[in-house]
């Protein structure tokens, strides 16, 4: 385990929670590594200061942690809209665009955040790109419908180039599901230091028939820290 990368996470966990959540609000969870040290904080803060916070998931994982950690579980039946939602991201460029999705949860990653009045992605130092695929080389992940995954990968590697991949269950043969029993499909698309019009992209991706969602977040993030090897905290926008 690399103690400079598990000290980042650790760091700007702390810091986005600390700074940003106050009693009585509703709270969206997300998933992986980083959001652990979160809702770690999180549960010292409820237990210190008597804070009345009520937590909606975004995983099957997410909702594990909610339990083990003693937080308040609620759901978007129940509060439809969040005060803030804290999140991880793949990858996040220079104007704030994210990919998404690498633990598999995209579609109810942005249910979630596009359900909140704020949106905080916390991320190590690996994450901060100036353009996406500088430094996540997985692809973006696009949930599809399992009976239209090979029409739906024909068709975004005919319009956008790239190669589309079907992710695959670790330790069994076949597909990964998804929370939503859909497939995975990583689009490894043609990298360009200049970018893409990623809001346009994403929404004509999204209109392919069989596509759930992509995990290109656009125009969603209010506020990312990200935890530095060398020990300080970098906030965008600050």
């Amino acid at each position: 385990m690399n103690s400079n990368l598990e000290k980042a996470k650790k760091l700007c966990a702390f810091r986005a929670v600390d700074q940003i959540i106050e009693d009585n609000l509703v709270v969206g969870i997300g998933s992986g590594s980083t959001i652990i040290y979160g809702v770690q904080r999180l549960a010292e803060r409820v237990k210190s200061e008597n804070l009345k916070i009520s937590c909606v998931p975004t995983s099957f994982q997410a909702r594990q942690l909610i339990k083990e950690y003693n937080l308040t579980l609620t759901d978007l039946e129940s509060n439809p809209e969040l005060d803030v939602a804290i999140d991880g991201a793949d990858e996040v460029d220079e104007n704030f665009v994210l990919i998404k999705g690498g633990g598999g949860c995209l579609t109810q990653e942005k249910i979630i955040a596009s359900a909140a009045k704020n949106f905080i992605v916390i991320a190590d130092y690996r994450k901060n790109s100036k353009y996406l695929g500088q430094n996540w080389h997985t692809g973006i992940p696009i949930e599809v419908i399992p009976f239209a995954y090979v029409a739906v990968s024909r068709k975004i590697e005919l319009l956008y180039g790239g190669k589309c991949t079907v992710r695959t269950s670790s330790g069994k043969a076949g597909p990964l599901l998804t929370d939503n029993s859909n497939f995975i499909i990583d689009w490894k698309f043609p990298v360009r230091e200049q970018g893409y019009d990623w809001k346009r992209l994403n929404e004509e991706i999204t209109l392919i028939p069989g596509v759930v969602e992509t995990g290109l977040f656009v125009d969603i993030t209010s506020k990312v820290y990200f935890g530095n090897e060398d020990g300080t905290i970098t906030i965008k926008p600050e």
